[in-house]
């Protein structure tokens, strides 16, 4: 298809530096969303236009309107999705998509097509690289590490804007239980334990 590749050059010029949604992150919910599609019927196009599109705006966390990020990547995707003749329908299956795939908008999308989206890029806060992206984060907005008095939340509830660890237990532990499809579901269990096993050893050193 084409139009996913001028879509990409577009999405390349659009994107900042960001250390956890640069246009890696993009091209990995890309191929996320590529493998989940094979084994659920979706349309491969819409799906993968809306992972290429879905973080036209990220606001950093520490900003007040991080939480509008996916709203405005959506306005700003009708725009671009226009200039490629997609259809009024397929542009609104894209847009909602990407308006209700942000964890932070507590959303279940309408559409399979948003389901795999939203999986796609959950999936990328799991694993080895979702540790990578939370570290990167944590440290480009000079966060600790953790709480040295209760570094794994055993007696409070966790404040990720205060120290990287917390990140897991607020966010990443609960992902798996809020993923929408089969193979998403399957592919966030792998990626669970990887977070597990590095908070036993982090125990293990601390």
């Amino acid at each position: 298809m084409k139009v996913l590749n001028s879509l990409e050059d577009e999405v390349k010029k659009i994107i900042k530096n960001d250390p956890a949604h640069d246009f890696e992150h993009i091209m990995r919910v890309y191929k996320n969303a590529k493998k989940i599609c094979k084994k659920e019927r979706a349309n491969e196009k819409l799906v993968l236009s809306a992972a290429l599109l879905h973080d036209l705006v990220s606001y950093p966390k520490s900003d007040k309107r991080s939480k509008l990020s996916s709203i405005e990547s959506a306005k700003k995707s009708q725009s671009i999705l226009k200039k490629y003749n997609f259809s009024h329908e397929e542009i609104m299956i894209i847009s909602d998509a990407i308006r209700d795939h942000s964890f932070s908008q507590k959303k279940i999308p309408n559409t399979i097509e948003g389901k795999i989206l939203q999986d796609a890029d959950r999936l990328d806060a799991l694993g080895a690289i979702g540790i990578a992206r939370v570290f990167a984060t944590s440290g480009s907005l000079k966060r600790p590490f953790y709480d040295i008095d209760d570094p794994f939340c055993k007696k409070r509830n966790p404040d990720d804007n205060i120290w990287a660890v917390d990140h897991f237990y607020k966010k990443l532990l609960t992902l798996e239980s809020l993923m929408n499809t089969k193979s998403g579901k399957a592919e966030a269990k792998k990626r669970t334990e990887i977070l597990k096993e590095f908070l036993k050893q982090l125990k293990d050193e601390i």
